[in-house]
Order: C-alpha cells, then sequence, then structure tokens
C-alpha cells in the first residue's frame, strides 16, 4: 500500500474511534443533567402516573446502557429516531438547520480567511514597525473578547449607535440571497473577529519564518521590492502550516456558532442544540453533537492531510 494511501486510512480510522469516543461522552453528559424529560413535556403538574407511563413510553424506564446501544444501532443505519419532546423527526429537522449553519459558516470564511492572509502579509512586511503593531494589537483585542460580549458589543454599536442592522438574525426558506446576507450580516462579523487573529498570526508567523532563508535574500539581492519577495517566494513555502491554520478555523466556524446562534436568535444548528438540551432532549442532543463532532473531526483530518502532502518530510518522520 502507498504509504500516503495508508496514513489517509489511519487518519479516517482513528477519526472514527474519536466520534465513537464522542458519543459516550454526550451521552453520558446529558444523562448527567439535572431534571427529568417526562417533567420537561408533561409540565410540574402531571401525576406520577402519567410521568411513569410516558417514561416507559419514550423508552426512558430502559437502563442507559440499552438506550445508547439501541440509538447507535439506529445511528448506524441512518436513523436518528424522533426528538422526545415533539416526536419531530430528527434528521428532517437537522436538514432545515443544517443549511444555515453552513451559510453563516461560509459566508464568514469567505470574509475571514483572504482578509486574515492579506493582515498577515502587511503585518510580515511591516515586522517590529507600527502597520505590524497596529494590526497585531487589534486583532489580539478582538480574540480576547468572549464571543457573547463580542456579540452584544457589535449588536449595540452596529444597531444604536449606528442602526444600519436589525439585532435579530431570522432567515426563512424562500428568502432572496441578498436578504440573507443582509441578515447574518452581524453574526458573520462576530465570527470573523473571532476566528481572525489566529490565521492572520499563523501567516505573519511562517512568512517570518521563510524569510530567514538564503533563496529569500537571494531575492532580495535580484532587486524585488519586499511585497514581490513575500507573495512570489515566501507564501509559497509557507502555505503548509497556513492552509492547516485555516482549516482548523473553518471547522471552528461550523461548530463553534452555538453562542452566536443563540444571541443572534439564528434558526440553525446551534440555536436547536441549546433549545432541546433544557430539555434533556438526548436523541436531539446526540444527533447534533455527533453531526458538529464529525464536521471538527473531518476537517481535522483534512488540515492534517494537507500539512503531510505539502510537507514530504512529515511523510518519512524516521
Amino acid at each position: 500500500m502507498h504509504p500516503l494511501i495508508k496514513l489517509v486510512v489511519q487518519r479516517i480510522a482513528l477519526g472514527l474511534l474519536l466520534l465513537l469516543a464522542v458519543s459516550v461522552v454526550i451521552f453520558l453528559g446529558v444523562e448527567m443533567l439535572p431534571g427529568d424529560t417526562a417533567q420537561a413535556i408533561l409540565g410540574q403538574s402531571a401525576t406520577p402516573e402519567a410521568l411513569a407511563n410516558l417514561r416507559e413510553s419514550l423508552g426512558l424506564n430502559q437502563s442507559a446502557a440499552t438506550r445508547y446501544f439501541t440509538w447507535l444501532g439506529h445511528a448506524l443505519q441512518g436513523d436518528l429516531g424522533k426528538a422526545l419532546t415533539n416526536q419531530q423527526d430528527i434528521s428532517h429537522a437537522i436538514g432545515q438547520r443544517l443549511g444555515n449553519t453552513l451559510f453563516l459558516a461560509v459566508c464568514a470564511g469567505v470574509v475571514a480567511v483572504p482578509l486574515a492572509i492579506a493582515l498577515g502579509l502587511i503585518a510580515a512586511r511591516y515586522n517590529g514597525r507600527w502597520p505590524d503593531k497596529l494590526i497585531s494589537g487589534v486583532t489580539l483585542a478582538t480574540i480576547s473578547l468572549p464571543e457573547f460580549v463580542a456579540a452584544y458589543f457589535v449588536i449595540f454599536l452596529l444597531t444604536q449607535v449606528i442602526p444600519v442592522f436589525q439585532p435579530v438574525s431570522m432567515v426563512f426558506p424562500g428568502m432572496a440571497f441578498f436578504a440573507k446576507l443582509q441578515a447574518v450580516a452581524l453574526p458573520v462579523i462576530v465570527l470573523v473577529m473571532v476566528v481572525l487573529a489566529h490565521m492572520m498570526r499563523m501567516t505573519r508567523a511562517a512568512i517570518l519564518n521563510v524569510m530567514q532563508s538564503a533563496y529569500i535574500e537571494t531575492a532580495e539581492l535580484k532587486g524585488l521590492s519586499p511585497m514581490q519577495v513575500i507573495w512570489r517566494h515566501a507564501l509559497p513555502n509557507a502555505v503548509a502550516p497556513i492552509i492547516s491554520v485555516v482549516v482548523i478555523n473553518l471547522a471552528y466556524l461550523v461548530v463553534g456558532v452555538v453562542v452566536v446562534e443563540v444571541v443572534f436568535s439564528y434558526n440553525a444548528l446551534g440555536q436547536y442544540l441549546v433549545d432541546h438540551v433544557a430539555k434533556r432532549d438526548l436523541p436531539v442532543v446526540q444527533a447534533v453533537g455527533i453531526i458538529f463532532a464529525a464536521v471538527y473531526i473531518g476537517l481535522n483530518i483534512l488540515a492534517d492531510l494537507i500539512g503531510i502532502i505539502a510537507n514530504p518530510r512529515l511523510r518519512h518522520p524516521k
């Protein structure tokens, strides 16, 4: 077997094992949540007999291990089950919301990735001078803010001080593309603020590391301008770590939007997850958690493989 194919198979196998471990952790975490699903459905005035009957009909009176392996068997067949609280098909509900989550993540990525690389190149070009210090200071300040703080700051600034957007990001089927862009503008701004610093600093560090090489000095002696040296010679040789950190941050944009979606009441997977965590609706939490974990693990494997392909030394560690 070709070494690269062997590495791909190994990474995928490890990813599947990690996904299985994540499903166990999610199940145990929901099991430890306070409260009772049957009580949440029927309300505080429910009689003990009604609660017992509902638990039996929902299968909640079975052991935790039995419920987990039953869920796992159905999930492996593509059946995510039904929500305990409203008996809605989980696959259908997730299908309606997954597109909104991906749309938000793609919009944020389209803005954040080129902006981060451009700022990283500028910071590397003016290393130690005021543009570098300004870019580094601003990006570090934005990444130091918790997501909900950044979200409320952006809402206050762009809906009260400068009223150009609505504080709630409402999207619905059939909505025009540009109307969707306007609706997600605020959460996109917040997500860009959150992920920009990681990618910018990695770009800057990778470029500065390559700039110490002998061929860079040769390019400078040939009379190329500093930006030409960076663009033509430094960036192509620093692309592997930059791509890796970009892919990892794209994974974060998909799975790390829960807080942002809740703050902006954005109808997507994050909001769906939070609503059902409060109700201890295990099948929904398990399904959404697995989807988030699969996306994150899959994109991390992709970043790992891109790094290995771009750097031959990683294929032959000995």
